[in-house]
């Protein structure tokens, strides 16, 4: 009689470590730098949010660009719901915030290059059906409850699910620019990746950008990182403790300690309520499922901690800005993690920092940003010497990659942020004029 016993191999934790680990890179002079890069569409006549169904809406702008520029799509069934090209892709979150991530480079104006030359393709096709893009954190006009989800099936698990007062907020108002970076070690990883969580309220102060909400002054510089404190305790902030020797395990029993939203089979989400975790899933399984590596996956992914592990450091913090904007963020993280001496600079200015004080400062900022109070001093005299600090690291690198900081200087030199300047326009010559924060951030 032939065995029926199954020889399919379930998900045990050295599978897991393998993501990691496969991260490590031999030579630093094979280390890359990625972006992705979120911006809100809306109506160029009424500045509403752009719709997903609508005629002239963001299903007919993906359509067209695929027609005319020969790129694939991403569907979710049978909707579409991306493109892709390569290792590129424009994706849509869910509120139709329209994302590139390009295909990780050595050079940031390398990646400068392809993301104007993919502005300068989608641009006219934009201007046909009346749609702008805006480089800003959160929708200036229309809010959560008049905007969609678009048709992709995991967002709609999601946003039932979350249960924080502004998660809603979060999915549909909010675009951000995120960075990845790469390791050579495990211990290197680490290090890493406890720097750029360290960092991370800095940064979100520095580019602070998304004041005006709904028409009017939210008394916020940064809403995007306030509804992100509002989303889902269990899954954001930090997943570290800001010791010395933490490990890719402790990463791994942080995300597989989190609650569990869904799993994917055949192609469909299936609702698992929180009620149980991913720790639990691998010891049991749940009903008649087992876990797989694409579980894993999944789960890591719906876990939107300030920095995430992957193969790589993903920094997720910092609002939607100016166009030159996702290059200094670029350039400040790839001068400290990259710098023969930067981290242990970084290291030593924050040095004797609580997590507890951390955390606090993740609270305050999207108030007051760099304006916010840290002991005797203030986040804006933090942020001039990690400015300092990595631009002395990207002149030692010699790539003329200083150039970038620019945008970011001629704010944090000032002591204060994107937000700052907007505020001050809304109050004096634009007096609260919605048509001219949508020009200025067009």
């Amino acid at each position: 009689m032939l065995s029926t016993v199954s020889t399919k191999k379930y998900l045990e934790y050295p599978d897991i470590k393998e993501i990691y680990t496969s991260g490590c890179k031999k030579n630093k002079s094979d280390f890359e730098v990625g972006l992705e890069y979120e911006r809100l569409p809306v109506k160029s006549k009424t500045f509403k949010a752009a719709d997903y169904y609508e005629q002239n809406g963001i299903y007919e702008f993906l359509r067209a660009f695929a027609r005319e520029e020969n790129w694939d799509y991403i569907t979710d069934d049978f909707n579409i719901i991306g493109l892709k090209q390569g290792h590129n892709t424009i994706t849509l979150e869910p509120g139709c915030q329209v994302e590139f991530s390009i295909k990780p480079q050595k050079k940031i104006a390398d990646l400068k290059k392809y993301a104007e030359s993919l502005d300068e393709k989608i641009t006219p096709i934009l201007n046909q059906m009346g749609i702008t893009l805006l480089n800003y954190g959160v929708s200036p006009l229309s809010t959560n409850k008049t905007i969609n989800l678009i048709p992709k099936r995991r967002y709609e698990v999601m946003a039932k699910y979350l249960w924080g007062i502004l998660s809603d907020v979060m999915m549909r108002e909010t675009a951000g620019i995120q960075g990845t970076f790469d390791f050579e070690s495990e211990p290197d990883a680490m290090q890493k990746f406890k720097i750029a969580n360290m960092l991370s309220p800095f940064m979100t102060a520095m580019f602070a950008n998304s004041p005006i909400r709904g028409g009017v002054d939210t008394g916020y510089k940064s809403f995007r990182a306030l509804s992100w404190l509002n989303t889902d305790n269990d899954r954001c902030g930090f997943y570290t403790d800001f010791k010395s020797d933490e490990t890719f395990d402790d990463y791994i029993s942080r995300v597989t300690e989190t609650p569990m939203i869904f799993i994917n089979r055949g192609g469909c989400p299936i609702s698992l309520g929180g009620k149980l975790d991913f720790k639990e899933f691998m010891i049991g399984g749940k009903n008649e499922f087992y876990p797989e590596m694409d579980d894993y996956l999944l789960q890591a992914n719906l876990c939107f901690p300030e920095v995430r592990l992957r193969n790589f450091i993903e920094v997720r913090n910092h609002d939607c800005g100016s166009k030159d904007a996702p290059y200094s963020m670029l350039a400040i993280y790839k001068g400290i993690l990259y710098g023969d001496n930067a981290m242990a600079e970084i290291e030593e200015l924050l040095n004797g920092i609580t997590l507890n004080e951390l955390n606090e400062l993740r609270y305050n900022v999207p108030k007051t940003a760099l304006n916010t109070k840290f002991g005797k001093y203030y986040v804006k005299d933090f942020a001039k010497e990690i400015l300092y600090i990595a631009e002395k690291s990207l002149i030692a690198q010699n790539l003329g990659e200083e150039k970038f900081l620019d945008y970011i200087k001629s704010y944090t030199l000032e002591g204060i942020s994107p937000a700052d300047v907007i505020l001050k326009n809304w109050y004096g010559k634009w007096n609260k004029d919605l048509s001219k924060l949508i020009e200025f951030i067009s």
